[in-house]
């Protein structure tokens, strides 16, 4: 069971982006140029896709979409740069890719 979207609140009774451990967690390496997907699992509906970089690195990533690295001038593009976290449906399936050496990835789900 997917763990449920919940953010935790302050002293004062605000909401906070404190978020319990998720159960539903995946990683990865990514090497420079070489693409990697990530099919959200069908469980629930919908899901907060929170994202966790190897600090100083670069990320691209797109839904439903190849991500892609930029080139030396601006052009569209379905990529974000280091998303923090994005609304996600399940099926949808996730690019990642990066011009960086060697990094390492997470990606927790939570069930929204």
């Amino acid at each position: 069971m997917t763990t449920k979207f919940n953010m935790t609140r302050d002293i004062n009774g605000y909401n906070g982006f404190g978020l319990q451990f998720s159960d539903t967690n995946f990683n990865t390496t990514l090497l420079a140029g070489v693409g990697q997907t990530l099919t959200i699992p069908s469980d629930n509906a919908y899901y907060l896709a929170v994202f966790a970089f190897e600090p100083g690195s670069t990320v691209w990533v797109a839904d439903n979409q190849t991500a892609s690295v930029p080139g030396g001038s601006f052009a569209a593009t379905y990529s974000d740069l280091n998303p923090a976290a994005r609304l996600v449906e399940a099926g949808d399936v996730l690019s990642f890719i990066t011009s960086d050496t060697s990094i390492v990835i997470g990606v927790s789900l939570y069930a929204i």
